[in-house]
């Protein structure tokens, strides 16, 4: 059997400007990069508070590699969970106010073995529209009965809480969502959870060190304690600069997740550096509000630019600041109008988006300099 059938469906992707290529980069992540050869102004990066290429989490990395070696060896329940792990789970325990965390290897996989461990056909799992692929997936995988309810609408999910007897009920968002910026309505959302009964699990990827005052993310940024936020899902690989994941949450809900989380179960562990790197980034991260704080002023002075040149934002507070450009031919052009002055921002189309609303999805760091910004302000003039 031939792959054509494959071949055509390709094609028509890059005909339907829908085409993804990868782009190899040859420098650390920061500001200003070096891709494919050239050297580009970055937009599209993660690492919201500039700490991947930090040089005492980079020290701590090193350091750490020289005790401990490269590869985790095996799975934290048989031989891997070394004493990095063990220590970045008592400080994330701390950081997020829960009883204990629980480290995975990525976002992906946490968010997996989470839902999987909690639910099965008896149950039912709640999902916002716009939720990240992960969290999707894992409610579809879980075999519960998967509804989603109307985006960050407290009252749509309580229509669709009070129609289902399932045994347990899982409502499961994004903190802030990663293609628009916004941030969840965790207060609604907890108190409909609570009237129902049911369980809230948020995914804070983007969240954690850009929000809050000590960088807590939104169950900070709401003050929510483990009551009225059950399942607090972070990862590692944005604003701490690092990579991997982790769930926090009560003693009861780790020992499941140890227990019958298959992801966490059947995985060779993190490596012990990325975890002893992580505990300097978490120190950073409470220690360096004005990170935060920087990052906030450059957030307002790039959508004041935009206002300026009547271009349409989403309604993001965070460092992820989509540009609305509808058709994915059209951003795709953008882009590359861009990237030929030397800025690189990544056109994002569908599926990761609905049809129609393809955007830049420009992000933003602490690492950025107000001149920056105003060069990708000045860019953006000249090919809108």
């Amino acid at each position: 059997m031939s792959f054509d059938s494959l071949a055509d469906e390709l094609s028509a992707r890059k005909l339907q400007s829908l085409y993804r290529q990868r782009r190899t980069l040859e420098s650390p992540q920061q500001p200003l990069v070096k891709v494919d050869g050239k050297e580009y102004l970055a937009f599209c990066s993660n690492d919201y508070l500039g700490l991947a290429n930090h040089p005492e989490v980079v020290s701590s990395f090193q350091n750490a590699a020289s005790q401990y070696g490269v590869g985790g060896g095996a799975s934290h329940l048989v031989n891997g969970h070394s004493e990095a792990h063990h220590e970045l789970e008592l400080a994330l325990a701390e950081f997020t106010g829960r009883p204990r965390a629980l480290l995975f290897s990525t976002g992906y996989m946490a968010n997996l073995g989470a839902v999987n461990a909690l639910l099965d056909k008896r149950d039912a799992v709640f999902q916002d529209r716009l939720n990240h692929a992960s969290l999707l997936d894992s409610g579809l995988l879980s075999g519960a009965r998967f509804q989603r309810y109307l985006h960050n609408d407290a009252d749509s999910l309580e229509k669709k809480l009070k129609r289902t007897e399932a045994r347990r009920k899982l409502v499961v968002t994004d903190g802030v969502f990663s293609m628009d910026g916004d941030v969840a309505d965790l207060p609604s959302l907890s108190k409909v959870c609570q009237r129902e009964n049911a369980w809230l699990m948020v995914d804070d990827a983007h969240g954690f060190g850009c929000l809050g005052h000590q960088g807590g993310g939104c169950a900070e940024y709401y003050g929510m304690d483990s009551d009225q936020l059950q399942v607090l899902v972070g990862t590692l690989g944005k604003g701490f600069g690092t990579a991997g994941a982790f769930v926090a949450g009560s003693e009861e809900l780790i020992e499941t997740l140890i227990q019958h989380a298959r992801t966490y179960i059947y995985t060779t562990s993190m490596p012990p550096a990325v975890a002893a790197a992580t505990l300097t980034s978490l120190k950073i991260i409470r220690t360096e509000s004005w990170r935060r704080e920087k990052l906030a002023s450059l957030i307002q002075q790039f959508r004041q630019g935009c206002e300026q040149l009547g271009l349409e934002l989403m309604d993001s507070p965070t460092p992820i600041q989509p540009i609305m450009i509808g058709e994915s031919d059209r951003a795709v052009a953008m882009s590359q109008a861009l990237e030929a002055q030397g800025i690189f921002i990544s056109a994002i189309r569908p599926p990761t988006v609905p049809q129609g609303s393809a955007r830049l999805r420009v992000t933003l760091s602490a690492a950025h300099t107000e001149a920056q910004i105003d060069r990708l302000l000045s860019a953006l003039d000249s090919v809108i």
